[in-house]
């Protein structure tokens, strides 16, 4: 088990690993089609898409909580 004092960065990880991996699927199936070997582009593509995503999701994260919390009642 990971310390509960990495939440952000495991928050990161796993929202960075769901959305690439999500993005990769349709951006390969919009610009190449679903077809032969799929699966092999959709995975070249998440392999670029991950350690960017991850990053975007580290920097971002503190922004989202600060609309979030301005955008809720208290």
């Amino acid at each position: 088990m990971i310390h509960k004092k990495y939440v952000n960065i495991v928050f990161a990880f796993y929202m960075a690993a769901m959305m690439a991996f999500m993005m990769s699927c349709v951006l390969v199936a919009v610009n190449s089609g679903i077809g032969s070997n799929y699966m092999l582009r959709v995975l070249k593509s998440y392999a670029i898409a991950m350690p960017i995503a991850f990053c975007c999701v580290l920097l971002v994260r503190p922004i989202a909580v600060w609309l979030t919390n301005k955008t809720l009642k208290p």
